[in-house]
């Protein structure tokens, strides 16, 4: 796996020509009166699990806004200890991150709207928008984004379940793509950061199991800076959005 997430990272690998011709790009509605009009332009990355690319989802002075409100607040990022769920910091993780709260600004505002019209899920119990910077040799390598069985205490605080979902908006790339790509080593793709798109998928069978395939890293820096924006969607309040399934994956893709 981690020979794969290096070979990623240096653009040496991708998925095979016969998956890429199974991939699709489309208009996105979800049903929104609204957005009959002015639909979403998503493209397919991967399918099962589904990896979409929603194209030009945030503009040019949200972003100028959310980094304003972001870099007087930004602090080293951490991770939750896999036993107790407190804080802690980590090489395998180097960026700063800031909170952004809905209602600081109406742009943070409709960005979380965007993203419920985007997914389809409720944001009523997703966390605050988190806002990144990467640096010059900045990443976070391989991991999953939701709570593992041997994770107990991982969100436990919040009473919203685990984090069926990730959305990812890209707010700035490294120069010419010198680095910084969001990779899944068991899927054999690279997110190539694109200003003002965002990456969505599942982190979440429908059964409630933890997806093995979504495991995945931020590419180490090397030229520029990575500005980021992820909304994580917990499960609590999807019940009517996103019903569980009757069938439970195959063990070998569960975490």
């Amino acid at each position: 796996m981690w020979l794969t997430y290096e070979a990623l990272c240096r653009g040496e690998k991708g998925p095979s020509d016969k998956i890429l011709a199974k991939l699709k790009c489309r208009y996105l509605d979800n049903g929104n009166p609204f957005l009959k009009i002015a639909p979403f332009k998503v493209e397919e990355a991967y399918a099962n699990p589904d990896i979409l690319i929603f194209h030009d989802v945030m503009a040019d002075d949200e972003i100028a806004t959310i980094k304003a409100l972001a870099q007087p607040r930004l602090e080293r990022a951490a991770v939750q200890n896999l036993i107790t769920g407190e804080k802690a910091f980590i090489q395998a993780r180097i960026s700063k991150v800031a909170i952004l709260k809905e209602f600081e600004h109406k742009h943070v505002t409709d960005v979380v709207q965007r993203v419920e019209d985007m997914t389809g899920l409720t944001m009523e119990t997703a966390e605050k928008l988190q806002v990144v910077n990467y640096g010059i040799g900045g990443h976070y390598e391989p991991h999953y984004d939701f709570a593992r069985r041997e994770e107990p205490n991982a969100f436990h605080s919040l009473g919203t379940g685990n984090r069926i979902a990730t959305v990812l908006f890209y707010g700035e790339q490294p120069f010419f793509h010198q680095g910084g790509a969001t990779v899944f080593p068991y899927l054999d793709i690279a997110l190539w950061p694109k200003k003002g798109a965002a990456a969505f998928w599942y982190n979440l069978h429908s059964s409630g199991e933890g997806d093995k395939m979504t495991l995945h890293a931020a590419c180490p820096v090397l030229t520029g800076s990575k500005w980021v924006s992820n909304k994580w969607i917990h499960e609590a309040g999807q019940q009517f959005r996103r019903p569980c399934g009757l069938k439970r994956p195959p063990p070998e893709l569960t975490a």
